[in-house]
């Protein structure tokens, strides 16, 4: 299935996947920095070994993770002596996005050997600190991109011989100074992100009338129980453990707007599962939990850690960290036994008090590199009485 747009993807064809419907308007879907960085790095590296005189490419098709083909417009296409480039604009949709319209390049060249290397050149952001999914002094190419753009490559590369793909953003470093990057350690210039390569058109409202529609959508008694993950990682850990699929909604940010809505349509049981970044600002009283609208992760994790005993040297150890991964490592050293259960039961009270005691409420919190970190009674009550093996599990 290609993404496809008349005019602009260079192909006749206009498929409705391309667009999603919101309030009763029709929103176009775009394609991430990743994507652009695998369909230039598939072009420029089938340029490199296709002989010259032959006809450029205008575009190039890859398999996004989401399992949907992109057909992108080629912006650049240069054959160079020893070398090709290619370069495609991102386009990010009817989704508000810093980045929409930014060129991403890829620049081939052939290397000793075979296989594939991947490098960050000009506007690709450098890791600086750890605690993020790419190692320190790595280039910001994030897992599953860097696993698109490796595959893309991969399929066009004759056998036995090797090629070596910079990346680039020449407005990248520019446009990184308005983004998070610079906090989190990332320094010169933007990520290459995207876990599906799909951007979808959501605005906030939006979104809230999906989650609200799929409550709504429950039958009573499955409205008893509810597991509400922030994102694809709590989704993808609640189905690993057994917890039935029909239950799980993803409320992304919205933590105290989704508990009402449970107020609303019945729900008595509430099981919050996702990274501790995330839902341990619950526990400061945060219910939206986005970054820009209320980044308290040191706040909150200093204050707790205080109450166990926790010195001044260990807090200011945490006030150097920028990420939650990174916190971790110096909250593993205070010497608490059930540390992260004990955080789990001050999300799951704080969730409760909001609440007014209507519901009740058990948490489990998560690490990218470890899994379950930690998880509360009364979360480890509703794993016993409504998860079961994936492959059985039904409703």
């Amino acid at each position: 299935m290609y993404l496809a747009r008349k005019g602009v993807f260079g192909i006749e064809k206009e498929f409705a996947w391309a667009y999603t419907i919101s309030k009763g308007r029709r929103l176009r879907r775009g394609y991430t920095t990743g994507s652009c960085a695998a369909a230039a790095a598939k072009g420029a590296t089938a340029m490199l070994f296709t002989p010259p005189g032959e006809k450029e490419p205008g575009e190039v098709s890859i398999l996004t993770p989401a399992g949907v083909e992109l057909c992108l417009p080629l912006a650049v296409a240069e054959r160079r002596p020893g070398e090709a480039c290619c370069a495609v604009r991102k386009d990010s949709g009817d989704d508000p996005d810093l980045t929409d319209g930014i060129l991403v390049y890829a620049l081939a060249r052939e290397k000793e050997g075979a296989g594939i290397v991947l490098q960050g050149g000009r506007g690709v952001g450098v890791v600086t600190r750890p605690g993020l999914p790419v190692e320190v002094g790595e280039a910001a190419i994030n897992p599953v991109p860097r696993a698109m753009i490796l595959e893309a490559v991969a399929g066009v590369l004759p056998p036995g011989r090797g090629v070596e793909i910079v990346l680039s953003i020449p407005a990248g470093e520019a446009l990184a100074k308005r983004t998070f990057n610079p906090r989190l350690g990332i320094v010169g210039g933007l990520s290459i992100l995207g876990t599906t390569g799909i951007v979808e058109p959501m605005s906030e409202e939006a979104f809230k009338e999906v989650m609200t529609l799929e409550l709504k959508l429950l039958t009573p008694q499955k409205r008893r129980f509810l597991v509400l993950v922030p994102g694809n990682q709590g989704q993808k850990a609640a189905l690993e453990l057994g917890l039935p699929g029909e239950r799980i909604i993803k409320m992304s940010n919205f933590v105290g707007f989704m508990l009402d809505r449970c107020l609303e349509y019945g729900v008595q049981e509430v099981l919050l599962l996702g990274h501790i970044g995330k839902l341990f600002k619950v526990a400061g009283g945060v219910l939206q939990t986005h970054s820009r609208v209320a980044d308290a992760r040191f706040e909150i994790f200093a204050a707790h850690a205080a109450l166990l005993g926790a010195g001044r040297e260990l807090i200011a150890r945490l006030e150097q960290c920028t990420t939650a991964e990174a916190m971790l490592e110096v909250l593993d050293t205070l010497p608490v036994a059930g540390l992260y259960d004990l955080f789990a039961t001050k999300v799951s009270a704080r969730a409760e008090s909001y609440s007014g005691g209507a519901l009740r409420v058990g948490t489990v919190l998560l690490s990218q590199k470890r899994g379950v970190l930690g998880l509360d009674a009364k979360a480890k009550f509703f794993l016993e009485a409504y998860a079961c093996p994936p492959s059985t599990c039904s409703e």
